[in-house]
Order: structure tokens, then sequence, then C-alpha cells
């Protein structure tokens, strides 16, 4: 799948964040695991899915968290 353009281009803002990334937010944001998926109205298994990799967040779901945390306007 390296021609999928959420994959492709590291630098587009339409790709799946890193699980540091993830994680680096949430921490920035002050925020637990819970509170984070609370957010998104997801459940704390799936957060920790993606923070530990298991599970690849969805760029939608990645840039709304960044919306409501503050780091993108």
């Amino acid at each position: 799948m390296s021609n999928h353009p959420n994959r492709s281009r590291a630098g587009s803002p339409a790709r799946n964040p890193t699980t540091e990334e993830v994680r680096a937010a949430r921490e920035a944001a002050g925020l637990s695991q819970t509170a984070a998926a609370d957010l998104l109205h997801t459940t704390c298994r799936t957060w920790q899915q993606w923070e530990a990799g298991d599970r690849r967040m969805h760029p939608a779901f990645w840039e709304l968290f960044r919306i409501k945390i503050g780091s993108i306007t």
C-alpha cells in the first residue's frame, strides 16, 4: 500500500500520526488516556492501541484531537 495517500507522504497533513506523536500530544495537553479517548468519543482501549502501535489512528481522528486540544486552528 505504498501508494495510499495517507501513508506515502510523511509531511502530509492527511496522514496517520506516529505512536510517539499521539502520546506526546496527549501528554502535552495534560490528559490521561481515558480523558483523551473521551474527547474523541472512543474507548480507552482504542486509545491505548493507538499509543502502542497496535492500531493506526485515522487522520480524521488525529486532526479532530489536535483541534480539540488547541494545537492547530
